[in-house]
């Protein structure tokens, strides 16, 4: 048995949303599907759901580069895809401490209750924190993806395995760089 390190920089992808509401569970799905994929050894993705504070904490264990799946409201036709940059560098940290409700853990407060770990802790955050999200039609109660975010998944699949080959992604996702991330 070889236990020798994986090769290249560790990267995460996280699924985050809630199945409950609709096409908040955009990410789960994602995460999903994409732990069907043959993916290089440095490529762990897990399923956080709503488990914000599990993120936080798990992302302690060191990784080069966190990709979120997500539920992402910017006005947007339904099933349209993003790709966020976060500005790990960027920003003062906030003045107080995030408030802690396990179900409503948006990633900006995910990423501010990491930065206090890291502080406390000597940590160090991703180097890189990119968001691939995709416009919800519908985030009422209810089991299952609308149609046309249902339509999306794919496409974020494909989108995450270029992001975590090194690449850009094509034309089809619209780029935005942003100093905090909103869902």
């Amino acid at each position: 048995m070889n236990s020798s390190p994986p090769a290249g920089p560790r990267a995460l992808v996280a699924g985050i949303g809630n199945i409950f509401l609709s096409d908040d569970g955009f990410g789960v799905e994602t995460a999903r599907r994409l732990a069907e994929r043959d993916l290089p050894g440095h490529v762990e993705v897990v399923d956080i759901g709503v488990r914000g504070v599990h993120l936080a904490y798990q992302l302690l264990d060191g990784y080069d580069t966190l990709v979120l799946a997500d539920a992402t409201a910017r006005g947007e036709a339904p099933g349209t895809l993003y790709v966020i940059e976060h500005d790990v560098g960027g920003g003062s940290p906030p003045p107080c401490a995030p408030a802690l409700d396990g179900h409503r853990m948006t990633p900006d407060t995910v990423l501010a209750l990491l930065g206090a770990l890291c502080a406390g802790t000597g940590g160090e955050p991703p180097r890189r924190v990119l968001v691939v999200g995709c416009e919800p039609a519908s985030v009422d109660e209810g089991i299952g993806l609308s149609a046309p975010v249902s339509a999306a998944v794919a496409e974020a699949v494909r989108l995450i395995e270029e992001l975590l080959c090194g690449g850009e992604p094509g034309e089809s996702a619209p780029r935005a760089t942003a100093g905090g991330i909103s869902t």
